[in-house]
């Protein structure tokens, strides 16, 4: 497959995960020793700057200039160094970046002539460095095009720097941009919580913002198709663009998709203000591989599972069998292009001025957009407690603060620039000289030299977000602290301090006193200790490069398509309908067994919240199903079950009306719908542990909120479906704990451990388990002489039933094939049955003692089969005689299943027995 070696048959897969990214790992540094051997193979590194808008001048705007056009060199380079040293070349795999700006932005010079702005910073520059990759950018240009000549110049303009334009009017960019992701996602990923009403009413409602959000997520993906070739890697990035995996993935779902997030991701709790949470969680959750900064990544989980009601896992989110892999990919800086730097000559010159401009004082410094979330006044407030705290050091200190513009015409940021100004303003009054300052503060940028020289000659770098993505000053800093071995005092809400919160002195910004007293360590610390701190930095910084960043998550969404792969080859197909429906007209004695909960029940409207309790506690036959199921039960050629673990009363409620069979409990008691209710149970079933494992139940539902637990004759359910999803997990994982060390440790009981449920039931008490009295006693009321020639088994049962399946699979050894035997009416048709009710079973079901609780339901199942038990009427025929081909088994929104095939959900069981009810011939002949 072109540009994808992973999908090449000639690559060998490793078995596991781990062996996968160790071999990857390993060509990745074969190539790396090639480049350093050959330092033409290619050109360009990388950098990553969190205040995208401080790099200034010819050396930054340069280095992006070489990247871009660098690429088709690096290629021819690679090709030759290959052929030289009689090497093979590998495939460079595509990868597509898609993010909301291009690294370039459009200025029209006439109708069709565009100059380009390079802009270097935040995730352009963190990119910039890859070259494992064929790498294309796919964006907005930052201009509105409306005319068709202008739109294919550019096109054609930014085709020279591998650039691919999207094309935005003004409205959407409006919409979009500026309302949407500036006004609602950007304040709530950094919890500053959702704007009200009268700051909507600025950039129209919130419901016109979202609909020019998909839109625009709509044209992104329009642009991804039209490029995407097979094979390639799409790379999406940041909130502007938390739609745009699931467009792709419903235009082709075997794209390679991954989506990375460089702000902070908000809990739970912050996440479901939003309105469209549901929405967007789900739309990202389509991409394959989910890349979040740090700890933000479990915040991510944590939404999916409260939020969504999905299962999270250490892997990442599963929905109905598909894992969404989510980890954390901290981003990093090309440390090399630092420390080169301060070997420039005109960066010694600056750090020649700054130290002599700075002669016998400490410098401290920080560099920051001028953004709400930076922390800037309260850092500056720190500073200034200091001074107060410590005279001796007023005049042997300076704080040079580098302040970058952003977003000048909001409110709130004229606001903040004004608090900052006033702030320093009143510090370099009240401790100030007339020849000195204690704060150098500057609204602008820096060259990036100048900033390189800056770094070099300070002592203690400040960095004291509020709340923070990376903050990869931090990084840049010690980059360049390789002489000084300067203090870094780091905010412990910055995602660096994941990283490098060892080195550093970890602060709670809003702490003003902590900060102060810090800058007090910072200034006073010994050198050792200095050294010490500096190193462990130092080294994170120079293996933890952007570069490696970026092909570890390529490499992690590659192999996590390998992963999706292996698994969806384990998984059973979806249930052929029209072949199920054929063999069925044509089959002559048939047996359909139906599941009841999230098979036949009726969907609940829930309105994109988490489980409606009161709703779904009530189980109710889908509408639609009661045609085809009179249709079905009218034909005397098909006998109908209900296999559910759910009560007696349940079932008759549903099904009272119908000609079927129910079987509640798990089976272990059955009823004709005319008849009355009998059981089959084994006799000398032991239930003496009801009452202390009840006892237990009622002890976890007071203490677990939204938590219920039902009484059964045959067993005990815990259900915490509607509590809180993580508080119920630890509920549960106690509740086991005090189940197996008290009132079961010697009971002869299962526990079955569901998705929200702990269940406590008998020994042996499972549907496989009591398939064969059922059929026997079926066998026997309809005096039955034909065998059954088709079996259809739907539903959605948990792992520990679904022995009901396996019972089916004409493959099974003739031997184990059963003879029937019929359970006793029971006297009691109510929702209790005595112990005298139960049936005796056969002398050769008394060799499986039911005495352990490590017995399983699959061992009582084997034995139960295996007894070959006859009927009081000495049926000695097989009842089962159909074939491999007539046997459908079919799990309900299942992937993990023992059965043949799969069906999505309840609404696609009742489309699928609607027309297998039409094929019914009302009066055909009785053959049993």
């Amino acid at each position: 497959m072109p540009g994808d070696k992973y999908n090449s048959s000639s690559y060998h897969i490793p078995l596991s995960r781990t062996e996968r990214l160790l071999r990857e790992r390993e060509l990745r540094e074969k190539r790396r020793s090639n480049r350093a051997r050959n330092p033409n193979e290619a050109v360009g590194s990388s950098e990553n700057s969190d205040n995208d808008l401080r790099l200034e001048g010819d050396s930054s705007r340069q280095y992006v200039e070489q990247y871009l056009e660098g690429a088709a060199a690096s290629a021819r380079a690679h090709d030759n160094v290959c052929e030289r040293q009689e090497v093979r070349p590998y495939n460079r795999q595509r990868l597509l970046v898609v993010a909301n700006r291009l690294p370039v932005s459009a200025v029209r010079r006439g109708e069709d002539s565009w100059s380009l702005e390079i802009s270097a910073g935040g995730l352009v520059s963190a990119l910039l460095g890859v070259k494992e990759f064929d790498a294309r950018w796919i964006g907005w240009a930052g201009v509105n095009v409306p005319d068709e000549v202008g739109q294919k110049s550019l096109t054609k303009t930014l085709a020279e720097k591998r650039c691919i334009p999207v094309f935005l009017d003004e409205e959407i960019v409006h919409q979009y941009y500026n309302g949407y992701c500036n006004n609602i996602l950007w304040p709530l990923f950094h919890y500053l919580g959702l704007p009200q009403e009268d700051r909507l009413a600025t950039t129209r409602s919130f419901q016109s913002q979202f609909a020019a959000y998909k839109k625009a997520n709509l044209m992104f993906a329009d642009v991804v198709n039209e490029h995407y070739e097979e094979g390639d890697v799409v790379w999406c990035h940041d909130y502007h663009l938390m739609f745009l995996p699931k467009c792709l993935k419903e235009y082709n779902s075997k794209m390679k998709v991954g989506w990375f997030l460089r702000t902070p991701f908000p809990s739970s709790e912050i996440h479901r203000t939003l309105p469209s949470r549901s929405e967007l969680l789900r739309s990202v959750l389509a991409a394959d591989l989910v890349g979040i900064y740090s700890t933000y990544a479990r915040h991510f989980v944590s939404a999916c599972t409260r939020i969504l009601g999905l299962e999270g896992t250490p892997e990442g989110v599963e929905d109905q069998g598909k894992l969404t892999r989510v980890a954390a990919f901290p981003i990093g800086i090309d440390s090399e292009r630092f420390i080169r730097a301060l070997e420039v000559p005109d960066v010694i010159q600056h750090m020649k001025e700054l130290k002599e401009r700075f002669a016998g004082r400490k410098v401290m410094l920080g560099v920051d957009r001028l953004d709400i979330i930076k922390g800037i006044p309260q850092k500056i407030l720190a500073f200034e407690k200091f001074l107060e705290e410590n005279a001796s050091w007023r005049d042997k200190v300076v704080l040079l603060q580098i302040a970058v513009p952003t977003r000048t015409d909001v409110p709130e940021y004229q606001k903040l620039t004004s608090q900052v100004h006033e702030i320093v303003g009143r510090i370099n009054g009240r401790f100030g000289t007339l020849t000195a300052a204690p704060i150098h503060h500057l609204d602008r940028s820096l060259d990036f030299y100048a900033l390189c020289a800056l770094y070099a000659v300070t002592d203690v770098a400040l960095v004291t977000s509020l709340r923070d993505g990376m903050n990869l000053v931090s990084y840049e800093f010690v980059a360049c602290q390789e002489a000084k071995k300067g203090v870094l005092i780091l905010s412990e809400f910055a995602g660096a301090a994941q990283s490098l919160g060892a080195g550093a002195i970890l602060v709670n910004p809003w702490n003003i006193t902590e900060v102060a007293a810090s800058i007090g360590q910072a200034l006073n610390m010994s050198s050792e200790e200095r050294e010490k701190r500096h190193r462990h930095n130092f080294h994170h910084v120079k293996t933890h490069t952007s570069q490696e960043w970026a092909e570890t998550f390529v490499s992690e969404l590659n192999d996590t398509v390998i992963e999706a792969q292996l698994r969806i080859s384990k998984v059973p197909p979806e249930l052929p309908q029209n072949d199920a429906i054929r063999r069925y007209s044509k089959s002559t004695n048939r047996l359909l067994i139906l599941g009841f909960n999230a098979t036949l029940t009726e969907p609940v409207d829930n309105q994109g919240r988490r489980g409606d309790q009161i709703k779904e506690m009530d189980l109710n036959l889908h509408p639609e199903l009661k045609g085809p199921l009179k249709a079905l039960c009218s034909d005397p050629n098909t006998t109908i079950v209900v296999l559910s673990g759910s009560s007696r009363s349940v079932l008759d409620k549903n099904f009272g009306e119908y000609d079927m069979w129910l079987a509640a409990e798990n089976g272990m008691f059955l009823r004709l719908t005319n008849g009355e209710w009998m059981t089959t149970m084994p006799e000398h079933l032991n239930m003496e542990w009801v009452d202390s494992v009840k006892h237990v139940f009622k002890y976890f539902t007071e203490r677990t909120p939204r938590s219920h637990f039902e009484t059964r004759d045959t067993s005990l359910i815990w259900n915490y479906k509607y509590a809180d999803i993580e508080f119920g997990r630890l509920q549960a994982r106690d509740l086991l704990q005090h189940l197996w060390t008290g009132p079961i440790s010697n009971a002869s009981v299962d526990v079955v451990q569901g998705s929200r449920s702990v269940e406590v039931r008998a020994v042996g008490v499972t549907k496989g388990a009591a398939i064969d009295r059922i059929l026997g006693e079926i066998v026997h009321s309809k005096s039955m002489t034909t065998p059954i020639d088709y079996v259809l088994c739907i539903g959605h049962f948990l792992g520990k039933d679904e022995d009901v399946y396996t019972f089916f699979e004409p493959e099974l050894p003739s031997d184990i094939i059963p003879a029937i035997a019929r359970p006793r009416p029971s006297s009691d048709s109510g929702t209790k049955s005595s112990p005298g009710d139960r049936k005796p079973p056969s002398k050769s079901t008394h060799s499986k003692k039911h005495g352990s609780k490590s017995s399983s339901s699959s061992n009582s199942y084997n034995n139960n089969k295996a007894s070959q038990r006859l009927s009081p009427e000495k049926i000695s025929w097989n009842v089962l005689e159909h074939k491999g081909e007539n046997y459908f088994s079919c799990a309900v929104g299942r992937t993990r299943t023992s059965a043949r095939y799969l069906l999505g959900s309840p609404d696609d069981v009742v489309c699928f027995l609607e027309k297998l009810a039409d094929t019914t011939v009302p009066n055909s002949s009785s053959s049993s």
